[in-house]
């Protein structure tokens, strides 16, 4: 269980960030989820008679009632719930357009991307993406293995930057798949990062939509409110600290007084020439 949260080719474009250095991030976002904080008695039920022992990952009609009672225990992306490990923290990729592209879980093993896509009503998506996913990273010069996990079929690839474990289940209409990604070794059959990526899996609850998608679309990511709060403020700070560069080096260059920093628009008359669009707009939230 899991505490509680206080040039890319058509298939990497679809299904997964370009295969960069894994701690290669965006913006980092920390939530309080501490080892005190472990809770037990947080898993969703198992589903259906015939699964057995095996848990997740869950369609959200069939736990939407269960997953109040848990859902301080999770991390709510729209289209993916998802648990956060301990000490676990987030890391929000973003298109160039301020949308945010993909959430990723950074462990002190490696990183962890949950992301669903629309499938069609019969089974059999994620074998199809499997094939496609190992002939690119072969293309690119990755050693590339199908191993058998609990779900089936999983790829493990050594690339020149990371060494990833792909997971991926088929669900009614959806199909998910998690990336996990770290140093030499880390995604290795028995590793820490390998195991805590598959409790993740399944305990993962996937939201589909009633909204009709072309195959393989990726589903849309919503972040929590406070977690696009934290966001618009750092990339404030980001903002700020890039146009008060500009103007320090403006000021050398024309060999004037040293820079003070930006005026205060209420200390003057003439209109505040900042860069377009302030963070919030880049994040959607105006």
């Amino acid at each position: 269980m899991f505490g509680r949260k206080k040039r890319q080719s058509d298939d990497e474009s679809q299904y997964g960030e370009e295969f960069v250095e894994y701690d290669d991030y965006e913006d980092d976002v920390e939530f309080d989820a501490a080892e005190d904080d472990y809770d037990t008695d947080t898993a969703l039920p198992v589903v259906g008679a015939a699964s057995g022992d095996r848990t997740g990952p869950y369609d959200y009609e069939d736990v939407s009632e269960q997953l109040e009672t848990v859902a301080e225990q999770r991390l709510d992306l729209g289209s993916v719930i998802v648990p956060v490990p301990p000490g676990g923290q987030l890391q929000v990729e973003m298109t160039p357009d301020g949308t945010p592209q993909a959430v990723h879980l950074a462990t002190q093993h490696g990183r962890i991307t949950v992301a669903a896509y629309a499938a069609p009503k019969s089974a059999g998506q994620w074998r199809s993406v499997a094939a496609d996913l190992a002939d690119t990273l072969r293309k690119d010069g990755a050693q590339v293995s199908v191993q058998n996990g609990p779900w089936g079929r999983e790829l493990h690839a050594l690339t020149e930057g990371a060494d990833l474990r792909f997971i991926g289940v088929d669900g009614p209409r959806w199909m998910v798949r998690l990336v996990a990604a770290g140093p030499s070794g880390s995604a290795d059959e028995g590793a820490p990062l390998v195991s805590a990526a598959r409790a993740i899996m399944g305990e993962t609850v996937v939201r589909r939509g009633d909204e009709p998608l072309p195959v393989r679309e990726p589903l849309p990511v919503v972040l929590p409110q406070e977690l696009a709060d934290q966001l618009a403020a750092a990339h404030a700070q980001q903002l700020q600290a890039q146009q008060d560069a500009v103007a320090a080096q403006m000021a050398a260059m024309q060999g004037g007084a040293p820079y003070q920093g930006v005026p205060n628009p209420q200390d003057s008359t003439e209109p505040r020439r900042g860069a377009e669009g302030s963070a919030m707009q880049q994040l959607g939230l105006q």
